[in-house]
């Protein structure tokens, strides 16, 4: 399966990277490809390098800006003009999303998603890995928008939250029939 991860491409403490070394890890096992922004710095390098030490596929897509930080080394790497066609491109290439810690870049593209599954145009899973109860805040939110009748959808169909990469990764391979 082609699992597009948006993540931070920023350095950032173990909180953060030992768990997502640890879904990076059961991605290259169970021989998935990672679909993310090609970066080869802070957490984009710590997911990229878990993936491809543990056996799987890396796909990037960077962007013109971001070029000169882009992971040499990937099975591919395709530079996109600007963040928009980076996104639909990301989105082309994957068969399920998952959100990993990240700011404002990473919750642009989470909302993309979510917006596109809401029309339906797209039906593939969305996962947010919560990991340290980062989007604790933005499932509140979220909660808040299906309770006051903001979305059309059930807010169960649009995203899965889960607590850790053994959750997130065994809800995408289920929604895929693969378990």
């Amino acid at each position: 399966m082609n699992i597009c991860v948006f993540l931070s491409a920023a350095d950032l403490d173990d909180r953060y990277t030992v768990p997502a070394r640890e879904f990076a890890e059961l991605l290259g096992r169970g021989g998935h490809t990672l679909v993310w922004g090609g970066s080869e710095s802070g957490l984009m390098k710590v997911v990229a390098d878990g993936v491809q030490a543990a056996g799987g596929r890396l796909v990037g897509v960077s962007v013109e800006f971001l070029a000169a930080k882009a992971r040499t080394d990937a099975d591919e790497m395709v530079i996109a003009k600007d963040l928009a066609e980076r996104k639909a491109l990301l989105l082309e290439k994957a068969d399920a999303v998952v959100v990993m810690v990240g700011g404002t870049g990473t919750l642009d593209e989470a909302t993309e998603i979510l917006e596109l599954k809401k029309h339906g145009k797209t039906t593939m899973p969305v996962v947010l890995l919560n990991t340290a109860g980062f989007y604790d805040g933005l499932r509140q939110q979220f909660q808040r928008m299906e309770d006051e009748g903001f979305l059309p959808v059930p807010l169960t169909d649009l995203v899965f939250f889960a607590k850790d990469g053994v959750g997130a990764l065994a809800y995408l391979e289920e929604s895929a029939g693969l378990r």
